[in-house]
């Protein structure tokens, strides 16, 4: 018996965006920079993680309970609307988030959240936040 997929919805507080002098078509470096302090990982249980932040179209940070582990996830792909929405939901059937995963932004539209299209996970690197 296939056991039902359980659907989060992670709602990341508002960050202000960087100003950058790159020209139209290049993405800035997330902020904050990060140093890479292990090896990537295909896939994070759920519970050694406890809030999200959206960097921008291509990044999320995955952030432990005590906010000292850090793993950051550059998306192979930009995902349209992710930092506008600031909020993405996923579906699993296990127990953790893998890079073959599928998160989702969502909007609000009249009072409920729709799910706008999905975009591929990328490896978890655990990382040092600079300050």
């Amino acid at each position: 018996m296939r056991k039902p997929a359980a659907a989060f919805i992670l709602l990341a507080p508002s960050l202000l965006g960087a100003c950058s002098e790159e020209g139209p078509g290049t993405m800035p470096a997330p902020a904050p920079a990060a140093e890479a302090i292990g090896p990537a990982v295909d896939c994070l249980p759920i519970t050694q993680f406890s809030t999200t932040r959206i960097r921008d179209d291509r990044t999320i940070d995955f952030i432990g309970g005590a906010g000292n582990r850090v793993w950051r996830v550059m998306l192979p792909n930009r995902c349209s609307g992710l930092k506008s929405a600031n909020t993405f939901t996923y579906e699993t059937s296990l127990s953790q988030l893998c890079r073959q995963d599928i998160v989702y932004p969502l909007q609000q539209f009249g009072g409920s959240w729709q799910r706008m299209a999905g975009c591929g996970m990328g490896p978890f690197v655990p990382v040092k936040l600079a300050k």
